[in-house]
């Protein structure tokens, strides 16, 4: 029984007919609208905005389910309601509590909302890059080429309007260490006043030692946020790639088997295996998500801590770790 059938379609357009198609394509950017080269509007443009409208959509949800309700309820009002509204809470408690404080000590309020912020946007764009909407999006620009709706040329079968993954974009990343070696920095003036902060440049060495240690450590003002840029665009990237991967070989096995007689079972065997590393693949890509998500925020916390009266801050720290620390659903919102 021949394999007659090919599944390109369903992977990416192939850069030209007949080609595999490339697991680069199934995760960059698309461009959707780029007039005189310049993208305007991308398929990652658009994710970044889903994302957004999605994580202030859902943060309102749980903030009326985490807030106190009214006194006819009683006990019970101080109660989270909703079993998705409690988890979102017990991670935010947990990230406060056990990571936040301990590094950030009486600053922490102060911080608190960027934080939590800034963990949850990075966390819904790297699970948006796990939907498969830019492959949908190719699909219909695929059929759309078969049935002579859109040119001949195959680069036009790489426009998408929405799709792919926000975060995995250098532009994105670096748009978010940005705002993040922002914060660090004005934090560090404001709270250690422009000639300590200068000071903190020379690391607490000797005189003769400044001319090596302000160099270092200016340009460790900047590489702190490139590396956050840099960290969550490859891991991104390299995940999303290796699980394209798996798909390629779908296609491999397939063009392999095509014509030749009990090549359609052959290919089914040899699919098993593909597909249980890609189930797994896409398993540690939810979990790479939320780490990501969690490195990157708390490398940035751990980078405004550093900028701080080291003594004072150690003791605060110390105070801290010995309180009892009310859950938010129990405090009045």
């Amino acid at each position: 029984m021949p394999l007659a059938f090919d599944i390109a379609p369903f992977l990416l357009a192939a850069a030209e007919p007949g080609a595999l198609p490339s697991p680069v394509d199934h995760i960059v950017a698309h461009p959707f609208w780029s007039p005189g080269g310049w993208w305007i509007w991308s398929s990652a443009t658009a994710n970044l905005l889903i994302s957004a409208v999605l994580t202030i959509a859902v943060f309102a949800f749980v903030a009326k389910r985490v807030q106190t309700g009214p006194e006819s309820l009683g006990e019970a009002r101080y109660l989270t309601r909703g079993k998705f509204s409690q988890i979102v809470e017990v991670i935010a408690v947990g990230l406060r509590d056990k990571m936040i404080q301990p590094v950030l000590g009486d600053r922490t309020e102060k911080f608190l909302p960027y934080l939590l912020a800034l963990f949850f946007f990075i966390l819904v764009n790297n699970l948006m890059g796990m939907v498969p909407l830019l492959d949908i999006n190719l699909l219909a620009n695929f059929y759309a080429y078969e049935a002579g709706l859109v040119s001949n040329k195959w680069k036009d079968l790489h426009i998408a309007p929405f799709g792919g993954t926000a975060t995995q974009s250098i532009w994105v990343t670096g748009a978010l260490a940005l705002v993040a070696g922002l914060v660090i920095n004005i934090a560090g003036i404001k709270r250690l006043g422009i000639g300590e902060y200068l000071k903190h440049l020379t690391a607490g060495t000797p005189v003769f030692l400044w001319p090596i240690m302000v160099p270092v450590e200016v340009m460790g003002t900047f590489i702190k946020p490139i590396a956050l840029a840099l960290r969550l665009f490859a891991v991104m990237t390299a995940g999303h790639i290796l699980l394209a991967v798996m798909f390629v070989f779908f296609e491999m096995i397939a063009r392999g088997m095509a014509g030749v007689t009990g090549g359609f079972f052959v290919a089914i065997l040899l699919w098993i295996p593909v597909i249980l590393m890609a189930t797994f693949i896409f398993a540690l890509e939810l979990f790479i998500s939320f780490l990501q998500a969690l490195i990157f925020m708390f490398l940035t916390c751990v980078f405004i801590s550093l900028l701080d009266h080291h003594g004072e801050h150690h003791e605060h720290g110390h105070e801290h770790g010995h309180d009892t620390h009310v859950p938010m659903a129990a405090s009045p919102v």
